[in-house]
């Protein structure tokens, strides 16, 4: 069935992230939160060639001319992660996207020789809110504005996948071309705004350039095949997507482990589930069962038994709809 999803995760381009050799490291760390951090550092953005700005934001950290500096702070918090945790009490909200942004909050926060300005500085003017800069920090490259995002995006089963306007998201309700003209039309300009230059001003802020991080995952359907959307890494993280008529014919395809579903909140770095929480096949088969044909894309993991007793991610697959992409309101 080809590369496992680790294997897909090492040896991508030294020039889109500083941290290429630690780039396994999330699969090492124990606690989830801790595991996500790592992975929202760690891992290789959607594309390489995006029609904006791109740039690691931590290009110019201490960490990034000592990667291994970031992984003795990754392991310290692995073993002690209060502070971590309590960082992530004051999220009010279990979106996705605000959990990834409130982890590299906290990583800007922590990281050598970069200065966190603001995190979710809102523009306003007369009362109206115009939007807001995720992200405001400086560097001894500068001052920077960044736009974050993480997006998983499913590929077109038939057709064109070289057109971003061909993968959507698993509600149907974003698509990788909307994405990017909004960041380029809307958020990355923003801090260009005479707006945003008073309030940056007031910040002791003359010059700013703006940047996007946009990681996540690409999945691909089976069976079918679907070229990478233009400016795609050739690194991406991948999964696979299928409907749920082809379910049993693509199970039976494949090698021992056993299937989980994985809630939204656990979508960033691959699974480690210790032996306890693991579903065994009958409960997962019980849960497909009584899973509504109309049910919401359902994110599945592949769950292979380590020496330690842990049961490890190697393959993540979206399970939608007989009738997706069109479904009922």
């Amino acid at each position: 069935m080809g590369e496992t999803t680790g294997q897909r995760q090492t040896g991508y381009a030294r020039r889109m992230t500083p941290f290429a050799d630690l780039s396994d490291l999330p699969r090492q760390l124990q606690r989830p939160h801790v595991r996500d951090l790592a992975w929202a550092i760690l891992s290789p953005p959607l594309l390489d060639d995006p029609p904006c700005p791109q740039r690691h934001p931590l290009a110019a950290s201490a960490w990034a001319a000592d990667p291994q500096r970031l992984a003795h702070w990754l392991r310290a918090l692995d073993r002690d992660e209060h502070a971590l945790r309590d960082w992530l009490a004051r999220l009010t909200s279990r979106r996705l996207g605000l959990y990834y942004e409130s982890l590299w909050q906290f990583a800007l926060s922590h990281a050598p020789g970069v200065e966190l300005l603001a995190a979710n500085l809102a523009i306003r003017e007369g009362g109206h809110t115009l939007g807001e800069l995720d992200i405001l920090l400086r560097d001894c490259q500068g001052v920077h504005h960044l736009e974050l995002a993480i997006k998983l995006y499913l590929g077109p089963p038939g057709g064109d996948g070289h057109d971003p306007a061909h993968w959507l998201g698993p509600g149907c309700h974003d698509r990788l071309d909307l994405k990017l003209a909004h960041l380029l039309g809307h958020q990355l300009p923003i801090s260009a705004r005479p707006q945003s230059r008073a309030i940056l001003a007031t910040l002791g802020v003359s010059e700013v350039q703006a940047h996007l991080w946009l990681g996540g995952y690409l999945f691909y359907p089976s069976p079918g095949h679907a070229q990478p959307p233009a400016g795609a890494n050739t690194q991406h993280l991948r999964g696979r997507w299928l409907h749920r008529r082809d379910w049993m014919a693509y199970r039976s395809r494949l090698a021992d482990g056993r299937w989980q579903p994985l809630a939204r909140h656990e979508w960033l770095a691959p699974a480690r589930i210790e032996q306890p929480a693991c579903w065994t096949a009958e409960r997962f088969d019980g849960w497909l069962a009584q899973l509504d044909g109309f049910a919401p894309a359902q994110l599945l993991v592949r769950l292979e038994q380590g020496e330690d007793g842990v049961w490890q991610e190697v393959e993540r697959v979206f399970l939608v709809a007989d009738s997706w992409p069109h479904l009922p309101d």
